[in-house]
């Protein structure tokens, strides 16, 4: 499966953006898809994560409760919806898809797509 991250920009703090990542080649909705950030000179960080079905979510600390994930598999894509942004949220956001876990480790091994840039400015 090929993946593509988009929807980044600019945004002050406390605004809001939608980022899309758009599968190609396999059934889709059988992935389970997680979000992830890279910061200039951090490690990749997880975001969160949607089960293939679409049903359970969860997500890190820093992000819960400001963060959502989503579905549309007859559109081969899943959205993070991000409110309440903060600078610190600043990063390349990533996506990456696994066919039989969506727990992080397994996620980072997965497919990965090109990232989106975030930048929020304080």
């Amino acid at each position: 499966v090929q993946l593509q991250a988009s929807g980044g920009g600019l945004v002050q703090a406390g605004g809001s953006l939608r980022l899309s990542c758009t599968a190609s080649g396999r059934a889709f909705s059988n992935y389970a898809v997680g979000w992830f950030r890279q910061a200039p000179g951090k490690e990749r960080e997880f975001v969160g994560a949607i089960h293939w079905n679409g049903g359970s979510t969860y997500y890190a600390d820093s992000v819960k409760g400001r963060f959502t994930i989503s579905r549309d598999n007859a559109k081969n894509t899943v959205y993070l919806q991000m409110n309440s942004l903060k600078p610190e949220d600043t990063a390349i956001y990533y996506c990456a898809a696994h066919s039989t876990s969506w727990f992080e480790d397994k996620l980072r091994s997965g497919y990965w797509g090109q990232g989106t840039q975030v930048t929020v400015s304080s």
